[in-house]
């Protein structure tokens, strides 16, 4: 496809092994990385040549190169992704940057997205159960149209595996934590319950987790009613 092979060339020319070390740092995987921003990366994908170019996306995606990956999350259209596609995509997350910008730019607005954090979060994969808890914690950024009932499975989840040490898992379940618990109220109220629950653990994961998230979710004002 043309258009791959000019978005390769561009990776190419503006390479940097600087930003590289930079996002190495940050623990990103930058195997098969050019060092490009993401910001430079978010800008392509505004191009009306390429914005929400689906077919595109799944070329970019078969590159198996760090940023053109990125830049399929950010220009996969989440009406045609398919569930057989987002499990092979899921696979090839091998850094937390991909994973998570695929799961927010893209899966969380799927029709498959609450199916796929409950499933997600039950698999043994670090980034497959990250991605679970990231889409988790999108339902706390976005207005999904649920209930405070519906998110009983997601609590639960973070209960289960926050005594999972792996660092990109535990930061992912803190994330989705804090981002529900300050969604509303009702929400709020529940965050810090399970948390304290996690703070009894004979875990360093569930306990830094739990001592994190008290933290903001004690601080932060909330509305009083479920918002939709």
């Amino acid at each position: 496809m043309k258009e791959v092979e000019e978005i390769i060339a561009y990776f190419e020319k503006n390479a940097s092994e600087k930003n590289r070390l930079g996002m190495a740092h940050f623990g990103v995987n930058v195997d098969n990385a050019y060092g490009m921003t993401t910001p430079t990366i978010r800008v392509l994908a505004k191009d009306k040549r390429f914005k929400k170019n689906h077919e595109l996306a799944i070329e970019l995606w078969k590159t198996n190169k760090h940023e053109a990956r990125l830049l399929a999350g950010m220009i996969a259209d989440p009406k045609k992704m398919t569930g057989k596609l987002m499990e092979e995509w899921v696979l090839g997350f091998n850094s937390w940057d991909v994973c998570d910008c695929v799961c927010m730019s893209c899966f969380t607005y799927t029709k498959d997205a609450y199916e796929k954090a409950l499933s997600w979060a039950n698999r043994d994969e670090e980034y497959v159960r990250r991605a679970g808890f990231v889409i988790m914690a999108m339902y706390g950024l976005k207005k999904h149209a649920y209930l405070a009932v519906d998110y009983a499975p997601f609590w639960e989840l973070m209960l289960k595996y926050s005594v999972d040490e792996r660092n990109f898992v535990k930061k992912a379940i803190n994330w989705a934590l804090r981002q529900l618990g300050k969604r509303n109220e009702i929400l709020n109220k529940k965050a810090i319950e399970i948390a304290e629950l996690m703070l009894k653990f004979d875990s360093k994961s569930a306990k830094w987790i739990a001592t994190d998230a008290l933290r903001e979710l004690r601080a932060c004002k909330v509305h009083k009613v479920e918002s939709l």
